[in-house]
């Protein structure tokens, strides 16, 4: 590596690379380089070569990495089968499994260039209307993944759907033994509740292309219409339950008055303001355009909260060890804080219900 590498990268074999497996790489000066600093979990880092044109290079975090998480292979083959039929995602553009060529697996996708709303004082620059508006196109858009046929997209073999919420339940428990970096009672409380209640639920439950952790910052739109143009980070997308991401996406969402929600350090107040939707809006929203089931919501959103709290401490191990790049670089103190507050919500839903809790 050169004294002039980023972290996580190597530039002249990354660059000889390229110009041997990515069309129309001018290789006749070096890289130049931006960290894309809205990911938490994967590294992202925008490529400009000599001629101008820019792709983004998706590789795993440095450090500590939970096993099975991180899947280079998962995020190029989903986004190559929604390329395929039309849905708004990057233009995926390689793939290497070669781990000398900058120290990990790494896939690059196409730079979209866009709107993104990654924080409270970004959504504050929004219209009523302009809030109103995207607040449909991410519910929509969630709704319109959720009717891709699998084998359309030649997706139907990316995992296995009958007994998705049970394995989803098992995995993040072993996830937590695993990433841990301190006792918490609580969040074993919010485990073993999950394991019965979960138990007791079909299955055979409709199953869909799931994203995994669908949120507004996770979109790029158009600057003009506020269409949703592009949706990113599909690291943790499988066949499974829909609700599952419903559920996810009304956690991270918020809304004025919100308590719990707001000692969440992730996020905060991005949807709270004028114009953006109630969270009752958005599952009446989404109901209406899939059809689907949500009388086991509850559950679903108890085990996004708990999913969610094991990723927020697998960042807090990372920032521990000074390996996380990114928008959580140095938040040692608020990931940890973030795992504590998502299990508080979490066990808040077991005895509340999800969109009280949620609320409250």
């Amino acid at each position: 590596m050169s004294l002039t590498d980023p972290p996580g990268l190597k530039l002249d074999s990354l660059l000889q690379w390229m110009s041997l497996n990515i069309s129309g790489v001018d290789d006749s000066a070096k890289l130049q380089t931006t960290l894309l600093a809205g990911g938490r979990s994967n590294i992202s880092y925008k490529l400009t070569d000599a001629s101008g044109s820019s792709w983004v290079l998706r590789r795993p975090p440095l450090g500590h990495i939970m096993p099975s998480a991180h899947d280079m292979g998962r995020e190029f083959r989903v986004l190559s089968g929604l390329n395929s039929v039309s849905f708004p995602t990057p233009k995926a553009q390689g793939i290497c499994a070669d781990e000398e060529i900058i120290g990990s697996k790494f896939m690059l996708m196409d730079f979209v260039d866009g709107r993104v709303i990654e924080s409270a004082e970004t959504a504050m620059t929004l219209s009523d209307i302009q809030a109103g508006v995207i607040s449909q196109n991410l519910v929509d858009t969630l709704a319109k993944l959720h009717r891709v046929d699998p084998a359309d997209a030649g997706l139907d073999q990316l995992g296995r759907p009958e007994g998705y919420l049970q394995r989803q339940v098992k995995r993040w428990g072993e996830q937590w033994q695993l990433t841990k970096t301190r006792e918490l009672v609580e969040i074993e409380e919010l485990h073993n509740w999950l394991e019965g209640a979960i138990s007791k639920l079909p299955t055979n439950l409709p199953s869909a292309i799931v994203h995994g952790d669908y949120r507004i910052d996770n979109v790029i739109l158009d600057p003009k219409t506020s269409e949703i143009i592009a949706v990113l980070d599909w690291e943790m997308s499988t066949l499974g339950d829909p609700i599952s991401d419903l559920a996810i996406s009304l956690v991270y969402w918020s809304q004025a008055g919100d308590t719990l929600r707001n000692q969440i350090p992730v996020a905060q107040e991005v949807t709270s303001g004028p114009g953006f939707w109630t969270r009752e809006q958005v599952v009446q929203r989404y109901v209406s355009q899939t059809g689907y089931d949500i009388s086991h919501l509850d559950e679903c959103v108890a085990l996004a909260c708990f999913k969610l709290a094991v990723i927020m401490e697998s960042i807090h191990h990372r920032n521990l060890s000074g390996q996380q790049l990114g928008a959580a670089a140095g938040a040692q103190s608020t990931m940890g804080q973030a795992t504590i507050a998502l299990t508080k919500l979490g066990l808040a839903v077991i005895s509340m219900g999800a969109i009280a809790a949620l609320n409250s």
